[in-house]
């Protein structure tokens, strides 16, 4: 992990399997997410990945060597996708925001990744796909952060024909925010990421919980929902000074959140 001032930059480093999904990459990245969400210093964050791609899914190598196992793999199947599961819910869960810097390709649970966290950035050249069934294989787990990212029938066109698409496919469908000229994904990242970090650290952790919850909630309970933490957020020393910077014309002292 590197410090560009509030910016935290994760960089997954296991060019060789082009940045599996492996239990080890898994639980790099739970352990460094875990370290982020407790430093108030912090105020976004950027997921890269080094080499070709940006990450090709889980270890098929690891998945196929646990088939030897007696019970044919099943106990590693099913640590793999808990842990799956915990990461991707660890990162919308994360107070602070989460943006991916994607070249190359982002398959399978390399999709879900981009499409759990808050925000992407996509280098001209970076693919994306759900391919699992080209192996037999339906991507189950990466279709739940899709659905939420994308349109229900741009993501059941991925997932049913696990098609490559492009960077500004991506952007058309919603999976990517902007598209950068290739090998840029990772300074645009950086840029936005430092943009978002001049506002108030309170309002964005507020905000994204606030954001990811009224999202799954009925209508009614989704407002309820807001109108409570907008009444909380009001309450809050960084609303008071930011709303007094505003009337006073002056830049606002944002105050460090608690942890």
């Amino acid at each position: 992990m590197t410090l560009h001032g509030g910016v935290a930059h994760l960089a997954m480093a296991s060019p060789g399997n082009r940045n599996a999904l492996s239990l080890k990459m898994m639980g790099a990245l739970a352990d460094a997410l875990s370290a982020i969400s407790h430093d108030s210093s912090i105020i976004c964050v950027v997921l890269s990945g080094e080499g070709p791609a940006f990450c090709a899914g889980h270890d098929l190598r690891e998945i196929t060597a646990a088939r030897t196992a007696p019970d044919e793999g099943r106990a590693l199947f099913e640590e793999t996708m808990s842990r799956c599961t915990a990461l991707m819910q660890q990162i919308a869960n994360l107070p602070q925001p989460v943006i991916a810097a994607v070249e190359g390709v982002a398959t399978a649970a390399g999709c879900q990744l981009v499409a759990s966290c808050d925000l992407a950035v996509a280098g001209e050249a970076a693919r994306f796909c759900t391919p699992g069934v080209d192996i037999g294989l339906f991507c189950s787990t990466p279709g739940v952060a899709l659905g939420r990212a994308v349109a229900p029938k741009h993501a059941m066109e991925m997932l049913l024909t696990g098609d490559m698409i492009d960077a500004q496919e991506a952007f058309r469908f919603g999976l990517v925010n902007r598209v950068v000229p290739r090998g840029e994904a990772l300074a645009g990242a950086l840029a936005l990421a430092a943009q978002i970090a001049t506002k108030s650290p309170t309002a964005l952790r507020i905000g994204k919980a606030a954001f990811r919850r009224q999202m799954v909630a009925p209508l009614p309970e989704a407002y309820d929902l807001a109108s409570r933490t907008m009444v909380c957020n009001l309450l809050e020393a960084d609303a008071r000074e930011g709303i007094g910077a505003f009337l006073d014309k002056r830049a606002p002292a944002w105050q460090d959140p608690a942890p």
